[in-house]
């Protein structure tokens, strides 16, 4: 037992973490004793990582554990190389970790790793107690089973039409030749998600409209500026891409063109996704679990394309969140077209 893990078995934490903790262990990643798990995480994040370890203790599986300023100078230019190794022989990996700005490079190098070995990867970024009592505590079998159901749907979609009462009017044309998929806190060896779960997700074909951010924004951005209910940020989209942005917050304004324009595809519209996960009622704050709100979510830059099939790539990306949507999926053309509605007022249509 290496010096770190000792320190984090022995290390208190409240006892409410205990329940997300086993969630995440044993009904989302289903770890089994035989395999190896790479834990990664920091001194904030350590009582999470605490109560992670704790069930994989329990479950009786080898497994090391990294906190990362023992590794590295914060922000990190590059996911350390002693973390990088250990992953080459695990079949499950944990990132727990409070994020800094400029850090996406290094959880990019992280996650090209899983996805070469095909990793089961629970990406826990910014997770907080909060979460772990809220998001964390949903019932993943339900989220599963309407996550399945929406993810049948929109498969069929030719487009997408969205809209709220705070001004969000968007239409998302679906390229047949990406791929839709779910993350719904199941997480399986086809696709790393995010924990908690609860999202259907692909990259669009093309994006044009008005998208109204009065939930909140991703990556450093979220704790920066929070929940944006009483200075939302409005976004006109053309052609796939960012034409403007308002907001009477003039510095996340600007903060949000400058992240949105670091490179070429930074303000392309990258991920179109629908989250599904009934267990989060409200948005707090944090991108890790408000993007799985029920309603839509967008990213600019980076889509996945190794999952989705995008052929393009950014080293950026930044979900934004609206709240109370309206959702009708249409498929076919002309005399045969088909409209569903499956979300209105932000309430799902579809029985999980």
């Amino acid at each position: 037992m290496t010096e770190t893990t000792a320190h984090l078995l022995s290390l208190p934490y409240p006892a409410e973490l205990a329940p997300g903790a086993r969630s995440a262990v044993t009904t989302c990643l289903r770890i089994d004793p035989a395999e190896k798990v790479t834990l990664i995480t920091d001194r904030v994040t350590e009582p999470i990582a605490a109560a992670l370890a704790a069930q994989l203790a329990e479950r009786g599986c080898p497994w090391n554990v990294f906190v990362l300023e023992d590794l590295a100078p914060r922000p990190l230019v590059d996911m350390p190389a002693a973390v990088l190794a250990d992953m080459e022989t695990s079949q499950v990996s944990i990132f727990a970790v409070q994020v800094q700005a400029n850090e996406l490079r290094s959880r990019m190098q992280m996650t090209d790793v899983v996805n070469r070995r095909h990793m089961r990867h629970a990406h826990m970024v910014n997770i907080t107690q909060e979460i772990m009592c809220q998001g964390m505590r949903a019932d993943f079998d339900l989220v599963d089973r309407l996550s399945q159901k929406v993810l049948e749907r929109v498969r069929k979609a030719t487009r997408i039409r969205a809209t709220t009462t705070a001004g969000t009017n968007i239409t998302a044309e679906m390229n047949p030749g990406y791929k839709w998929f779910k993350t719904s806190g199941i997480i399986s060896a086809e696709k790393w998600g995010n924990l908690p779960g609860g999202e259907c997700f692909t990259s669009p074909g093309e994006v044009n409209g008005t998208f109204v951010v009065d939930g909140v924004v991703g990556d450093w951005l979220c704790a920066r500026y929070g929940l944006l209910a009483a200075t939302p940020l409005t976004i006109e989209i053309a052609g796939n891409r960012i034409v403007s942005c308002a907001s009477v917050n003039k510095q996340l304004e600007a903060d949000f063109w400058a992240y949105t324009h670091t490179d070429e595809n930074s303000d392309r519209v990258g991920e179109f996704a629908i989250g599904t996960n009934l267990g989060v009622e409200r948005v707090i704050g944090n991108i890790l679990q408000d993007e799985k709100f029920p309603g839509i979510h967008i990213a600019f830059g980076n889509p996945y394309g190794e999952h989705t099939g995008a052929p393009w790539r950014s080293g950026t990306h930044i979900d934004v969140v609206g709240l109370g949507f309206n959702i009708w999926l249409e498929s076919g053309a002309g005399a045969e077209q088909v409209t569903e509605q499956i979300m209105r007022d932000g309430r799902f249509l579809i029985a999980a």
